[in-house]
């Protein structure tokens, strides 16, 4: 008797699971499909919006495009995306809509889109500059966008930067010091000194001044602009000492360094951080002609 209750109560107990579960399972797919039709709804609404900023202010966008890895693409060519304007809106800002509402292969490079990372440095209206710092509104329009001049090209809007780096790391572009101090004292550098080198700190690997820059594009073995500023920062800091200092001047006094600098100054020009490159380049002559100084 008491077996037969028990199954029986079992029984119940598995049909009472099994409803609960389906009711469970419905609330589920009705929650579903609500947020599907949300989905929905959203999209259509973002797609009105769209619509109806095309019938406002736009930019037309001339994009150099070029794929050698896709049949049909290895020519290259421009293409136009019309983008709807906003206030504030960056050349930056209109490529990535172009990319996510039109042509989800448009390739270019861009990261921390503050004018910090230089990732996204481009050749704009005839000149180079950084798209995530140049305002739509401050360039006729139509926009023409290209890879930066003089560089190899990848795909699209990327070039190949590594000779650039090489260019870069040339000049040994770290800190180097004979004279540690001992302890938990700090090495100190005067104000008038931070003062000198404080605006050559400043570069962000851009490339845009070696690009802009017509010796850059006719000797490939020229250090450029970058690599020479890189050098005045350290070869100026006087925490590292006369020695090194030698050595800096002795890796820009070759053949294909300083001296191949003709201060055309368009590197100075299209700098977006303002550094005055020109003028840091015609400091390491001086210092290189003093330098190979002799009394005697």
């Amino acid at each position: 008797m008491s077996t037969q209750i028990t199954e029986s109560e079992t029984e119940s107990e598995t049909e009472t699971e099994e409803q609960s579960a389906g009711g469970a399972t419905a609330a589920q797919q009705q929650r579903r499909l609500e947020a599907k039709r949300a989905r929905a709804e959203a999209e259509e609404a973002e797609r009105t919006a769209e619509e109806s900023a095309l019938d406002g202010e736009t930019y037309t966008l001339k994009v150099f495009r070029y794929d050698p890895e896709v049949a049909g693409k290895e020519r290259p060519r421009f293409d136009e995306f019309v983008v709807p304007y906003r206030k504030g809106m960056t050349v930056l800002d209109a490529l990535i809509y172009a990319r996510d509402h039109y042509d989800s292969s448009l390739t270019f490079r861009h990261s921390c889109r503050q004018a910090i990372c230089g990732s996204d440095a481009m050749f704009v209206n005839g000149s180079q500059r950084l798209c995530c710092k140049t305002q739509l509104s401050d360039l006729s329009n139509p926009v023409r966008v290209e890879p930066l001049p003089h560089q190899e090209v990848v795909k699209d809007l990327v070039v190949d930067m590594q000779h650039f780096y090489d260019q870069m790391d040339a000049v040994e572009p770290f800190f180097q010091t004979n004279d540690l101090p001992s302890g938990l004292d700090e090495q100190q550098q005067t104000r008038e000194n931070r003062e000198k080198i404080k605006m050559s700190t400043r570069c962000i690997w851009c490339a845009a001044c070696v690009s802009s820059c017509n010796i850059a594009a006719g000797d490939n073995e020229y250090l450029g602009p970058a690599a020479i500023n890189k050098a005045y920062r350290f070869a100026m800091d006087e925490r590292e000492g006369e020695d090194l200092k030698q050595h800096r001047l002795e890796i820009i006094e070759q053949e294909h360094g300083v001296w191949r600098c003709q201060t055309q100054f368009s590197c100075t020009e299209v700098c977006p951080k303002d550094i005055p490159l020109t003028k840091h380049i015609q400091e390491l002559k001086r210092e290189a002609v003093k330098n190979n100084l002799k009394f005697w």
